[in-house]
């Protein structure tokens, strides 16, 4: 029988209702985010032929309600650490409920963590949040990088989500629609600015210079339920590759959608 090898992932549900990813690798598998019931995340999860029973662990990115809102009880049922650093953890902490000690992992922003042969690294992202992260994870040879909630794109972030195998990036909302919508303008603003969310535009063009010849699929993720749509982000993100020259067969086409109710398809890199 083959070793299975390499990472699958899944994105549970993404945009601004609520995020979870689950990433599997050879020995250990991890989630992203809670920010859904645990009742809504368990039938996800059951969606996709897994269960809390499954993860080992439950990787935080920043406090926002829609990345923790079932967090504190999905954790306690199924009893899995959390890891978060400390500022992440100083601001969440009254929204989880009762953690107990040996459940809460600790690491900095930068530093390098390991759930058996799958290597994950943390990197800041900019946020209004007390000390947002992204993760990149690497098993065999193969990366996935998970970013959004991102004001802008930093080099630092460029480099640490740059040649992945696969992207879940931030797409967050049209900027013409975000203007005209009905949100006030100190909330507009605060989306606007670099420590806010990404537009399409700006997820378009970051994406020319992250994505490699190595780079197979992204999946535009976290949008807006109020100033945004699937097909409009991918329209723009393809025109953005067409104008620089970049042009697909659609049999080739790399990008995937997230949805905020159901999951994406088990994707599998270098999987056997």
């Amino acid at each position: 029988m083959n070793r299975k090898m390499g990472l699958r992932f899944t994105v549970l549900a993404s945009g601004s209702t609520g995020n979870a990813t689950i990433i599997q690798g050879n020995e250990r598998t991890v989630m992203v985010d809670a920010g859904l019931s645990a009742k809504k995340l368990d039938e996800l999860m059951k969606q996709q032929g897994i269960s809390g029973h499954d993860l080992d662990a439950l990787l935080v990115t920043h406090e926002h309600s829609d990345h923790i809102k079932g967090l504190g009880a999905f954790a306690r049922k199924y009893n899995v650490p959390i890891y978060a650093n400390q500022p992440t953890w100083d601001a969440l902490e009254r929204h989880v409920g009762s953690i107990s000690q040996d459940k809460r992992m600790i690491f900095q922003s930068g530093e390098e963590l390991h759930f058996g042969s799958m290597r994950v690294h943390t990197y800041h992202i900019s946020h209004d949040a007390a000390e947002p992260v992204g993760y990149t994870f690497e098993e065999d040879g193969y990366r996935l990088g998970v970013a959004t909630d991102l004001g802008y794109v930093s080099e630092k972030v460029k480099a640490k989500i740059i040649d992945c195998d696969a992207l879940v990036l931030e797409s967050n909302h049209d900027t013409e629609m975000l203007r005209m919508g009905r949100y006030p303008w100190n909330i507009k603003r605060r989306i606007l600015s670099d420590i806010g969310h990404l537009s399409n535009v700006a997820a378009g063009e970051a994406l020319i210079e992250l994505m490699t010849d190595r780079t197979k699929r992204v999946y535009l993720a976290h949008l807006s339920q109020d100033h945004n749509q699937m097909d409009l982000a991918m329209l723009t993100v393809n025109s953005i590759f067409e104008n620089n020259g970049i042009f697909y067969k659609r049999e080739e086409f790399p990008l995937r959608p997230t949805f905020a109710d159901r999951p994406t398809p088990w994707d599998e890199l270098g999987r056997q």
